[in-house]
């Protein structure tokens, strides 16, 4: 399926522009308070460019979701910058984050699909992000991205009708309905076997190239590492500097 050109007509408070889409500079982070505050993020530095594919590996608990939800809007910057489209998050507002948001696709291994909503409606409301488009046509992308993953006969399935990697099937549908320019993935083959696994990321990649959309993507696949552009890794909130 052809994907078409991103619409961000109503945006305005967060233009797109020609640098790199995600741009960091010693970016810290903790969590808890008092005795208890641990930090999670140390002195983080990190560009990606239009269309760069990033992988970001590392041990479990090392701040690689994190980092994510940071770079997604989903909480507020503490300490360092990250510019997002050339915006910075550092001191934004919620009704700003609220906006970003719609330009960023998010695939987190919860899935966080409505349970009240069939496989096909959980993907419309991707493509219901998107100005300009009827019903059918909404409804038709979200068709067309289901049978992109490998669902088109379970169109009409609840989210308890699914199994495991079903459900990460229509969240990453999901996302890639709103057409973003930036994509943020964590584990997205983690509940897939090899082969759709490999159609998936094919997939993400396919977006990368034809729509100039960033991919950062946390794994700990060895089976898709052909697909990065580059490969970072994360160990104790740091960056690794690459040998």
């Amino acid at each position: 399926m052809g994907l078409a050109s991103f619409n961000a007509a109503d945006q305005s408070d967060w233009a797109l522009h020609d640098g790199p889409t995600v741009e960091i500079e010693g970016l810290c982070h903790w969590f808890g308070k008092g005795s208890m505050r641990r930090q999670v993020l140390q002195s983080i530095s990190l560009k990606i460019a239009p269309g760069e594919v990033v992988l970001l590996s590392g041990p479990s608990g090392c701040g690689k979701t994190t980092l994510l939800t940071l770079i997604g809007a989903l909480r507020q910057v503490q300490q360092g910058d990250i510019c997002v489209f050339g915006n910075q998050l550092h001191g934004s507002r919620r009704r700003q984050r609220q906006k970003l948001r719609r330009q960023i696709g998010m695939i987190f291994q919860g899935h966080n699909l409505l349970r009240c909503l069939t496989a096909e409606q959980n993907v419309q409301m991707g493509a219901d992000l998107l100005a300009g488009l009827s019903y059918r046509s909404r409804r038709d992308q979200a068709r067309d991205w289901l049978r992109a993953v490998g669902l088109d006969d379970h169109l009409s399935k609840m989210p308890h009708d699914l199994s495991g990697g079903q459900k990460q099937r229509v969240a990453i549908a999901r996302a890639l309905a709103a057409r973003p320019k930036l994509l943020l993935a964590d584990e997205p083959t983690a509940a897939l076997d090899s082969v759709t696994g490999r159609e998936v990321v094919d997939l993400l990649k396919r977006l990368a190239r034809e729509q100039s959309c960033s991919v950062l993507m946390v794994t700990h696949d060895p089976r898709i590492l052909d697909v990065a552009d580059r490969l970072i890794q994360m160990e104790d909130g740091r960056l690794i500097p690459p040998t």
